[in-house]
């Protein structure tokens, strides 16, 4: 089978390189196209056997299963471009939060899907977040799955949770990196560390902080408890963290929400005006 992927940004380039890198797809069965095809022929210099395509039109006639990698307001006017190469025996993949596998379906002939990434699927490891549509194929449905399976852990969502989903696994590692650098910022201004070893410290911290989630060691209140001596120096910062924080996160979920329900006003007015 043949993979399609329309761009080659951030995300388009993340799985196409996680995905031969974990060898979930052979580099020969792999076609993309981007906008500016310099950054296409980058990636298949990189990855010899990659085929770049002209233009998406090319992607439609070679590939049956295609990522959709480009902004959630540009896939209408992509997908209506392509409607005349698509059939039924197709499968388009929205990689974007607005842009449900359901919405997909109702301007297009074909099977569809959504896969929200994470930047931690370059590292074969994290969490991607999957919705299949209606029409789905039990064989496609099991195929990217098992993609999915290769790059990271997949999880399937229901679509009244995909923007709180997507904020923690795809947008996650963004907020919680600048919590990250604040920290270290901090430690540098306040004591006599090194930025250097301060940036060390934190890698590994995190690093292995993850690792003992993964095991199982530890649940996060469990490793909260477990390092928090009563009476002790990081009681200190917590009570700091609990004092200062307050209702920070409560506010960022609110205001990705409200960036999501404004974007998917957007482009429901342009799915509603095809009809």
């Amino acid at each position: 089978m043949n993979i399609g992927f329309i761009g080659t940004g951030n995300m388009g380039r993340i799985l196409i390189e996680a995905f031969v890198e974990s060898k979930a797809i052979k580099p020969q069965a792999i076609h993309i196209t981007n906008r500016t095809l310099e950054k296409a022929h980058h990636i298949q210099s990189e990855f010899p056997g990659i085929h770049v395509s002209e233009n998406s039109e090319e992607i439609a006639r070679t590939c049956s299963l295609i990522f959709l990698c480009v902004k959630p307001l540009d896939l209408h006017a992509l997908v209506t471009r392509l409607s005349p190469q698509l059939t039924k025996d197709h499968c388009l993949i929205s990689i974007t939060s607005p842009v449900s596998a359901n919405l997909l379906e109702t301007i297009s002939p074909c099977q569809t899907a959504r896969v929200i990434p994470s930047i931690t699927n370059r590292a074969l490891s994290g969490v991607s977040l999957l919705t299949f549509g209606e029409s789905c194929s039990e064989e496609n449905r099991a195929y990217i799955l098992q993609l999915c399976s290769r790059i990271s852990e997949p999880v399937l969502i229901e679509e009244n949770v995909t923007r709180a989903a997507s904020d923690i696994v795809s947008c996650g590692p963004a907020f919680f990196s600048y919590l990250l650098q604040r920290f270290t910022d901090a430690a540098v201004q306040e004591t006599q560390i090194s930025r250097e070893m301060a940036e060390q410290l934190a890698a590994g911290m995190i690093t292995g902080m993850g690792k003992l989630i993964e095991t199982g060691h530890y649940t996060l209140p469990g490793l909260q408890k477990k390092v928090c001596v009563k009476g002790g120096v990081t009681g200190e910062g917590i009570s700091i963290l609990e004092k200062e924080l307050g209702n920070v996160f409560e506010h960022l979920f609110r205001k990705t929400h409200e960036k999501f329900d404004e974007d998917l006003s957007l482009v429901g007015d342009q799915f509603r005006s095809h009809h």
